[in-house]
């Protein structure tokens, strides 16, 4: 069992570089316009915007190395697609050349939202997948704490602080990429390219109390189910479809992505001042560690459809308050505390759930592509809304723009109700059989 968490642990450092390099562009973020003098439109859109565009095509295109290549493969040039964009990010003379090194880390990005949680997945024991998929959002927030962390500690060092926030993140990358070197291949994509001797040897080691031949099987069979020139927009795969669509659409919906890039300029709208937005980006930092741990030690326990209720009730309640906070103009540590809040909801209930609910939807010849559409839906929402933000804060103000995101929750409530079912517990293969059947769907709905 050792070796599963350890292999889970490097596999989920891909989501530690993708929490930083998401948001420590945040510390960067009004430097660089003035430094550029670039309009609202062009900052938002570009040199902000361009790294979340790069995880949409990293997203949409990101299961094609992870099917061909291997989750293994894939993992080793996500570590290296990020160390090239912190280097040259960090080096940049011109929003262009900026953008364009952005657009490379989003693409690493995209990739590992993929290949990550499905290796995790496919070396987890049922019991336990949960969790170890929970540690890969774990590092996402980890990322995000110390990119935090890092922005308050470089902020002020000098004109070009913002080039030591952006090139920092080589030395993890470097670490990341050597780190995947070390893990072996997952047994269930062997077993879709027919190498049998190199996957029973993995699972054995994985599934030490199993008998080998047995499993492997169980596990041929699952795989020999698939049928020539299927696809996942086939009929029977519309209701994981449309159970990926859901979960990716409401987690950006809730606005995570928009603030976690706009964190110290929202909290600047609020009254603070600069070096007290940054410190509170700190707290936001702190808060969704720690109640990222609290969602995946009860992933397994309580299960994904408790914790999206717990998630979505505090959504709804945090965002309302925050929308009243700019509507009333209430002062002081009102919008932080909300805010504060908004990230425990999230870290609780989309955060934890989201990849380990991805990953257990479509059979394991079909993963990659399926997490490819739920990632894309994601991400493609993640370059929108966070693009419009400096536009919409501009025009509509920032109360509605929370009222807007409020309402969106409770839509997500209704889906976690009357649609989400519960995966807990059960294989990959057991839960593979259960969503290409329509009598889920007629139960669930």
């Amino acid at each position: 069992m050792n070796k599963i968490w350890i292999w889970s642990i490097t596999a989920a450092l891909a989501g530690f570089l993708f929490g930083f390099d998401t948001v420590v562009i945040s510390g960067a973020d009004k430097k660089l316009q003035l430094l550029w003098e670039t309009t609202d439109v062009f900052h938002g859109t570009v040199v902000m915007g361009m790294a979340l565009w790069g995880t949409v095509i990293g997203a949409l295109f990101g299961s094609i190395p992870t099917n061909i290549l291997g989750r293994k493969k894939t993992l080793v040039w996500i570590g290296i697609l990020y160390t090239l964009s912190a280097l040259g990010s960090a080096l940049a003379t011109d929003p262009i050349t900026f953008a364009i090194f952005r657009f490379v880390g989003g693409l690493g990005v995209g990739a590992s939202t993929i290949a990550a949680p499905a290796y995790i997945s496919e070396i987890a024991p049922p019991k336990d997948r949960g969790k170890l998929v929970g540690l890969y959002q774990f590092n996402i927030v980890l990322g995000i704490l110390i990119a935090f962390l890092s922005n308050y500690l470089l902020s002020n060092t000098g004109e070009n602080d913002w080039r030591y926030m952006m090139g920092v993140e080589a030395i993890p990358a470097i670490i990341y990429t050597l780190f995947t070197l070390t893990v072996p291949k997952s047994p269930r994509w062997l077993i879709t390219k027919f190498r049998g001797e190199e996957a029973k040897k993995v699972l054995k080691i994985i599934n030490p109390e199993r008998d080998i031949e047995s499993l492997m099987t169980e596990l041929k069979t699952a795989n020999g189910n698939e049928e020539i020139g299927e696809n996942i927009f086939l009929k029977k795969y519309r209701f994981p479809l449309i159970l990926a669509f859901l979960i990716a659409f409401f987690n950006q919906a809730s606005g995570i992505n928009a603030f976690l890039y706009y964190a110290p300029r929202i909290f600047e709208e609020a009254g603070l001042g600069e070096s007290t937005a940054l410190l509170s980006s700190i707290g936001i930092g702190i808060i969704n560690l720690l109640f990222t741990l609290l969602g995946i030690f009860l992933v397994d326990r309580l299960g994904r459809k408790q914790l999206m209720y717990i998630g979505s009730i505090g959504y709804i309640v945090s965002l309302t308050l925050v929308s009243c906070a700019f509507f009333l103009n209430w002062g002081g540590l009102y919008v932080p505390i909300f805010l504060f809040i908004f990230i425990a909801a999230h870290a609780i209930g989309q955060g934890t759930v989201i990849w380990v609910f991805i990953t257990e939807l479509f059979p394991n010849h079909l993963r990659g592509s399926g997490q490819s559409f739920a990632s894309s839906v994601h991400w493609i929402l993640a370059a929108i809304i966070p693009s419009l933000i400096p536009f919409l804060f501009a025009s509509i103000g920032a109360g509605t723009v929370f009222a807007i995101f409020a309402g969106m929750m409770v839509l997500q409530l209704v889906f976690v109700a009357f649609l989400m079912p519960e995966t807990k517990g059960k294989s990959l293969e057991d839960l593979s059989k259960e969503f290409s059947s329509s009598k889920l769907f007629k139960k669930t709905a």
